[in-house]
Order: structure tokens, then C-alpha cells, then sequence
């Protein structure tokens, strides 16, 4: 085995490991592939003979990498007509293979992926290297060029604003599926009263990509309110069919029309109520991620 194959073997031990830690700092599995392809080409043109902690060295690579894209991307980026929703990561039974159960340690739900894409660049490297991942703060401050305590406060700061984050969904995958069936089933049968009573008080939702019903908005808070917009989306026809999936690791629902997928659901459900509703509605990316 020459120096290149010995480094490339070393590199797979480790690339499950360094998607996820993309996946939390992107929210995007294609970003996420592209970051870790990064850090193998810099892997294969740098000296690493002094490295002793290799998966330490790469985990920063990676972070750095990611970091570079979150501030290009933001540098680029206009006002949204509406939320731009992370990826999830679609199952299609109740269970995930080993490469999406390691991309879902530490319940990543998709609620806590809305709120890190709230933070600032460094301070959601920080957070993730640090709370997710146990990385120690003299490690991640070169990374984002502060000092150890300035990268306490940025871990500190984007703790703050994840604290809350309702990212532990009822742990009976039969139960959350049936609190969605009863949404479901109201919003089908037009029953207003049957949605409020599976919605919680301040439940969330949010819609990302596809057209609107009339009258609808991309994010909506309240039961009530979310009730309302569910009745606007109840019409589809016999052609129009859901089936259940797993949203990172949740209860999910994709909607096919004549059998292609085009409306993703994913739950946040606590207890027997519904939380957080994310639809995603972009029929190529949806297609992307359920597959057809």
C-alpha cells in the first residue's frame, strides 16, 4: 500500500464522522459532500506527518471549510420571499441506516436546524464544534481567528438561542404518526376544530419552495392560524397520495401526486400535540431527497 492509499483508507474511517459535523454547520447534504471532499483534497497536498490526532485535524478542516461557505453564502444571499428549510435527511422505514444515524447523533431534529441557520457563522462553528462535537475551545478559536474566551462567548451566545428549541419529538414513532394522521385527516374532511385540537398553542409552521394556495403565507404561528392554513392546502384529489416517512428521525409525510413525489412534511410532535410543521415544496429537491 503506497502513501496515498494508506492516507485514503485513513481519511474513510473518518468521513461519517466529518459529514455530520458538515451537515449541523450547513444543513445541506450536497454542501455537506462538498465540504468534505475539501478537506480530503487539503488532507492530500498537506504534510501531516506531525499530525497526532488526525480526526481532531480533520474535524477542524472541515469546520474551517464550512465556515468559508456559511460566509460566502450569506455574503451572496438576498432577503428570502420565505424560510429557507434545511435538508432533511428522508428515511423510508423505522429505522435509518448507520451513515443517517451518525448524520442524526444528538437528535438533530429539523427544528434545531432552522434555529442554527439563525446564527451567525462563527458562532454556530463554535456551537457545533464545541457542544456537538467536544471539540476544546483552543482548538476551535483558530479557526475563527478569536481568542479562546471570545469563542466561549460566540458557544455561549448560540446556546442561548438553541435553548428551547422543542428538538426532542415524543419518543413513540407510532404515536407522533398518529397525532399527523388526525391532522391529516382533519385538514382532509375540512374540520377546523379537529386540527386546533392536534396543534399546539404555539405551534410553528413553515413552508419553503412551490407554489401558494391563495391566501396562504410561509410561516404562520398559532393554532388557529396554522389550522387556517392547513384548510387552504386540503384539496388534491384522488391522484394525490401521503405516505409516511421519517424526517430526521421524526414522523414525516411525502405527498406524491400520481405516484412522484412533490410535498415533504416534516413534524416536531411533543407529547399529543404537533409543535413545528416544515413543508418543503420544491419538487426537484424533494424528488432529490425522497428519490422517486
Amino acid at each position: 500500500m503506497d502513501d496515498n492509499d494508506w492516507l485514503g483508507t485513513r481519511f474513510e474511517e473518518h468521513r461519517t464522522h466529518l459529514r455530520a459535523v458538515a451537515y449541523r454547520m450547513l444543513g445541506s447534504l450536497t454542501e455537506a459532500d462538498d465540504a468534505v471532499q475539501e478537506a480530503w483534497l487539503r488532507l492530500a497536498r498537506t504534510d501531516t506527518s506531525d499530525v497526532e490526532n488526525l480526526g481532531g485535524w480533520l474535524t477542524t478542516v472541515v469546520g474551517r471549510v464550512c465556515l468559508d461557505m456559511l460566509r460566502s453564502r450569506r455574503a451572496r444571499k438576498e432577503d428570502p420571499a420565505g424560510p429557507d428549510l434545511p435538508d432533511p435527511v428522508v428515511g423510508h422505514a423505522d429505522t435509518f441506516d448507520p451513515e443517517h444515524q451518525a448524520l442524526l447523533a444528538n437528535s438533530v431534529g429539523l427544528a434545531l436546524l432552522v434555529v442554527l441557520d439563525t446564527l451567525d457563522p462563527a458562532e454556530r462553528l463554535a456551537f457545533v464544534l464545541h457542544d456537538m462535537f467536544g471539540l476544546p475551545f483552543d482548538e476551535i478559536a483558530p479557526v475563527i481567528g478569536r481568542s479562546n474566551a471570545a469563542t466561549r462567548q460566540l458557544a455561549s451566545r448560540a446556546r442561548r438561542r438553541v435553548r428551547g428549541v422543542p428538538t426532542t419529538p415524543d419518543p413513540d414513532l407510532g404515536r407522533q404518526r398518529a397525532v399527523v394522521d388526525a391532522f391529516f385527516a382533519a385538514a382532509r374532511d375540512g374540520d377546523f376544530d379537529r386540527l386546533v385540537a392536534v396543534l399546539d398553542p404555539d405551534v410553528v409552521l413553515r413552508s419553503a419552495g412551490g407554489p401558494m394556495p391563495k391566501g396562504a403565507a410561509r410561516t404562520a404561528r398559532g393554532a388557529e392560524t396554522v389550522a387556517s392554513q392547513a384548510l387552504l392546502f386540503r384539496h388534491g384529489g384522488p391522484a394525490v397520495t401521503p405516505e409516511h416517512v421519517l424526517v430526521n428521525g421524526a414522523a414525516g409525510l411525502v405527498v406524491r401526486h400520481a405516484g412522484r413525489p412533490i410535498v415533504l412534511f416534516g413534524f416536531t410532535v411533543v407529547g399529543d400535540r404537533i409543535v413545528e410543521i416544515d413543508i418543503l415544496a420544491d419538487r426537484e429537491r424533494v424528488a432529490a431527497l425522497v428519490g422517486e
